[in-house]
C-alpha cells in the first residue's frame, strides 16, 4: 500500500495481470515509463531541480501526458498500481486465517517483491518522505483512496459495514501504522530489515504496548 505503493510474487507484474486489457496494460507500461524516468532523474539532480517537462522527455511522452497519468509531481513518486493487488490477496486469504496473519502474510509478499525488483527506488521513496515536505504532505492526502480499497476487505471479512465506524478505525489504524514504519525506516537510513519492522508494528496493533520493565 502505497505507504508502502515489484519479480513480484505472488502478485504479477500489474501490466502483465491476466485480467487487464491491452489498452489497461499500454496505460500501465505508460505510468511506470514515466515513474522510472523521474526516479533517475531524481537520483541525477535532486527532486526539486526535476521538471514535469524533463521527466516528459526522459520518458518520451508530452508533458500533458505526464499530467493525465499524474496530477503532481509528488503523485509520480507515490503511487504506484499494487494497492489493488494487496486487496485483492488480502480477499484471498483463508477465512479461519486471523486478520493479523492475512496482513502479516500479505505485507511480506509486497515487500519481497518490491525489494526483488528495485530496492533503490523503494529506498528513494522513503527517503523523499523524510527529506520534501510537499511529498510527506501528499502521503497524508492521499491515503482516503486506500483506505476505501482496504475498508471494502476488511467489511467482507468481518460481515461488518464498511462505512461503519469501527472498519473505518480498522483500517486507518493499519494505514497509520503502516505510514509510521516507513517514516521510521526512512529516518533510519533505511537499514532496517522492512519485514521484521512491519511484524513489530503488527504486534503492536494486535497485543498493544508492552511496559519497558514487562
Amino acid at each position: 500500500m502505497n505507504p508502502m505503493t515489484a519479480a513480484r510474487s505472488p502478485f504479477s507484474s500489474p501490466a502483465d495481470h491476466p485480467q487487464l486489457g491491452l489498452r489497461e496494460r499500454k496505460k500501465i507500461k505508460t505510468r511506470e515509463a514515466i515513474r522510472t524516468a523521474t526516479y533517475a532523474l531524481i537520483d541525477e539532480q535532486g527532486y526539486d531541480a526535476t521538471t514535469i517537462e524533463q521527466i516528459a522527455e526522459r520518458a518520451e511522452v508530452s508533458p500533458s501526458t505526464v499530467f493525465r497519468y499524474f496530477p503532481t509531481k509528488e503523485d509520480i513518486v507515490l503511487s504506484d498500481e499494487y494497492d489493488p493487488l494487496m486487496v485483492e490477496e488480502l480477499r484471498s486469504r483463508p477465512a479461519d486465517e486471523s486478520w493479523t496473519d492475512s496482513l502479516r502474510h500479505v505485507m511480506h509478499q509486497a515487500i519481497d517483491a518490491l525489494m526483488a525488483e528495485d530496492p533503490e527506488s523503494v529506498r528513494m521513496r522513503a527517503h523523499l518522505a523524510i527529506q520534501v515536505p510537499a511529498v510527506r504532505s501528499r502521503i497524508y492526502e492521499s491515503v482516503s483512496q486506500t483506505a476505501r480499497q482496504l475498508r471494502g476487505a476488511i467489511a467482507e471479512r468481518s460481515g461488518l459495514d464498511p462505512e461503519g465506524l469501527e472498519v473505518r478505525v480498522c483500517a486507518m489504524s493499519l494505514i497509520g501504522g503502516l505510514m509510521e514504519v516507513n517514516m521510521y525506516w526512512g529516518e533510519n537510513g533505511c537499514e532496517d530489515d522492512l519485514r521484521g519492522l512491519v511484524d513489530r508494528a503488527l504486534n503492536v496493533m494486535e497485543h498493544g504496548l508492552t511496559p519497558k520493565n514487562a
